[in-house]
């Protein structure tokens, strides 16, 4: 069942094809070039009609509380190729505004709406709750096939060795995460392709193979454990393997201050993902809150750096507490009127530490830094403390290191004194994103 407001990945959609070639005739539909009428509700359903090989265009419709879908073509597939390519338009926010359901869909959507308000008795108990737990006893099912799966191929790598792997290329771990696809995992699937890519990026690629293979174990063993594991961290687990959160987490009102926004496209172009940081100025708490825009358009929700909300903020189960969803905003934004606290680069180190308590998966830790000081060198980039013996060095791969523009954009704010820097520090060091010269209170962005 979806979570009302929560949208989802592409990944998460083609999990639910019931084989590998509706995934791939859904994902052919998943471009708006063959649909019309394509609309939505606040409640949580999509529609659309889906030009076919007749002359008469195929109704489809999907109730996202169920999921539940309704579609006139012939198919007996379920969900059908229509479904998967409505929803992959849904999930990259190509359904529009929402609106008032076409005949054809608002009578289908009422019959079920008048389905589930019949009293538990008339319909012989509770039968929705009853078919949404077989379900997901199914799909866990699934996964603990496919993890089983997983984990072979991971044992078989090692006792092979790495050595092979940059010449094996990447097909194969492509059709180990199909497999994870067809098993409903679609963040195992994710992490499959990115072991597979790590050959081909260059000196030290062993060791980064070795790490990521370890990670992956452990998020398999964790699944093989889940209902044995603290609430909070099983809710991780299930989160990254690649089901939607259940349930509602907290929701905290504040005054959000934006720190960082960014965008990175996925690696077959599909879809650009936008994260966003906030920091709650009354609690100090951090929050990541991402958006997603289809192919050729960014995503809809943008923030500028330095603005200061008062809003709600609802995270989500998992994760360290970090994700989270904008709700309802009180007030306009206004700039801040002062630089956030930074702390030293062992407290920077120590925060990571304990959210990897919480979710071991977790990259990085959202950070103010300062004061710092930048300095390059000949094996890289590095933040010192300005008072004090110790530095985190700057990671040549991450979402600041697109280009050294930013870094000597850094250096020259600096003008080697200290600086107030927000990044993200993780365990190959911390990435700036945003900084404040001494004498300023505005932010400058360096991503």
């Amino acid at each position: 069942m979806t979570e009302q407001g929560v949208r989802w990945t592409a990944e998460q959609v083609l999990a639910l094809a019931p084989d590998a070639a509706s995934r791939k005739a859904g994902g052919r539909l998943g471009g708006a070039g063959p649909w019309s009428q394509i609309g939505g509700s606040a409640s949580g359903s999509v529609w659309g009609l889906c030009k076919g090989s007749g002359s008469t265009p195929y109704r489809t419709v999907v109730d996202l509380a169920g999921p539940a879908y309704k579609c006139s073509c012939p198919s007996r597939k379920f969900p059908c190729k229509h479904a998967l390519g409505l929803l992959l338009l849904w999930s990259a926010e190509g359904v529009g505004e929402p609106g008032e359901a076409p005949d054809w869909a608002a009578q289908w959507l009422a019959e079920r709406t008048a389905k589930a308000a019949r009293p538990a008795a008339a319909a012989g108990g509770p039968a929705d709750a009853e078919g949404a737990r077989r379900r997901a006893e199914r799909r866990a099912a699934r996964i603990g096939a496919g993890v089983t799966e997983l984990e072979q191929r991971l044992s078989d790598l090692l006792r092979a060795g790495l050595a092979g792997q940059e010449r094996a290329g990447h097909a194969g771990w492509e059709e180990t995460a199909a497999r994870m696809v067809d098993a409903q995992a679609p963040g195992l699937a994710g992490r499959v392709r990115e072991l597979g890519t790590i050959p081909s990026c260059g000196p030290g690629w062993p060791a980064r193979m070795l790490e990521e293979t370890a990670l992956l174990h452990l998020l398999d063993r964790a699944w093989l454990g889940v209902e044995a594991l603290p609430d909070g961290l099983a809710a991780t687990v299930r989160s990254r393997v690649g089901l939607p959160a259940s349930g509602e987490g907290e929701a905290v009102r504040d005054r959000w201050l934006v720190l960082a926004q960014y965008d990175s496209v996925s690696p077959d172009g599909r879809l650009t993902t936008r994260r966003i940081w906030l920091r709650g100025l009354g609690s100090g708490r951090p929050a990541m809150v991402l958006d997603f825009g289809p192919p050729g358009r960014p995503p809809g929700l943008a923030l500028p750096v330095g603005l200061v909300l008062e809003a709600e903020v609802r995270f989500r189960p998992g994760s360290a507490g970090l994700r989270g969803d904008l709700g309802e905003r009180f007030a306009a934004a206004a700039p801040c009127t002062e630089v956030p606290p930074g702390v030293s680069t062992g407290a920077a180190l120590e925060a990571y530490g304990a959210a990897l308590r919480e979710d071991p998966w977790l990259e990085s830790w959202p950070v103010v830094l300062g004061p710092v000081v930048p300095v390059p060198g000949e094996l890289g980039w590095q933040l010192a403390d300005a008072q004090g013996a110790y530095a985190l060095p700057v990671p040549l791969t991450g979402a600041g290191s697109r280009s050294r523009g930013g870094l000597w954009q850094l250096a020259a704010l600096s003008g080697g004194g200290p600086v107030t820097v927000f990044g993200e520090c993780g365990h190959r060091g911390f990435t700036p994103l945003t900084a404040w010269r001494p004498d300023s209170i505005e932010p400058v962005p360096l991503v």
